[in-house]
């Protein structure tokens, strides 16, 4: 079990954040790690500038359950988190579904640089989060319809490609 713990990072749709200081909740308190790592963490994620904006920069205080924070800044938050642990398997699940959509191309910017070199599960029903995904597979009420690339999927015009066109046209009827 505890070597589970050590190489397996998960992010999940609704991020735990607790009442103290940001550092802390990226932290998760542990002494060990350094400040130093935590700033380097923030930077890759794209969420150094905005900590740096807060009153207190990361000793700001974080309401429980991050009240004070949008829905977007938290789930970048753990991607921090999750970046500073530096597990070898990541298991994204479904976080990008509660993000708004001005929020989404810095997650998608943060997912990227959190999944790089690593083995990454990503579970999303939002098909731009798994676009660049080396393997995509399909599932419909627990069957596998359809494995691939994003690019294959598509090109196949079937279960993927029918979600795909959905998704998308209903973005564009929005915009």
């Amino acid at each position: 079990p505890d070597i589970l713990r050590k190489n397996v990072g998960v992010v999940l749709q609704d991020v735990f954040l607790f009442s103290g200081s940001v550092a802390d909740n990226v932290t998760l308190r542990n002494p060990a790690i350094k400040k130093e790592d935590v700033v380097k963490a923030a930077e890759l994620i794209g969420m150094h500038d905005f900590i740096m904006r807060l009153p207190g920069n990361y000793d700001y205080h974080v309401m429980e359950r991050g009240a004070t924070l949008s829905l977007g800044q938290r789930q970048l938050l753990s991607f921090v988190r999750a970046l500073l642990y530096d597990p070898a398997i990541l298991i994204l699940d479904e976080a990008t579904s509660s993000v708004d959509t001005e929020s989404e191309a810095l997650i998608q910017h943060a997912i990227e640089k959190l999944i790089a070199n690593r083995t990454s599960i990503i579970i999303a029903h939002r098909l731009s989060t798994i676009r660049k995904a080396n393997k995509i597979i399909v599932l419909d009420r627990g069957e596998i319809k359809e494995i691939g690339t994003h690019d294959e999927l598509l090109e196949k015009k079937g279960f993927y490609y029918q979600l795909h066109k959905m998704q998308f046209e209903k973005q564009e009827k929005v915009a």
